[in-house]
């Protein structure tokens, strides 16, 4: 369960730095490193969108963040 919530947060953090080249300098990496290929493409954006929906799932069910209230 560690193993899957550090790996989704890794992902979503990677997309991020991929959307932060993409916005400051117009160059999409990640279709540039997905040779074009828009299937895979789509692969990718919706890895994010499963990662996003695990930490979200995480957030409500296990609530990290309780012991410190």
């Amino acid at each position: 369960m560690k193993l899957t919530t550090l790996l989704c947060c890794g992902i979503l953090v990677l997309f991020g730095v991929l959307a932060a080249v993409y916005a400051l300098s117009g160059f999409d990496l990640l279709l540039f490193l997905c040779a074009g290929n828009l299937y895979a493409f789509r692969a990718f954006l919706s890895l994010a969108g499963v990662a996003a929906l695990w930490l979200l799932f995480w957030l409500i069910a296990f609530r990290p963040t309780k012991p410190l209230s």
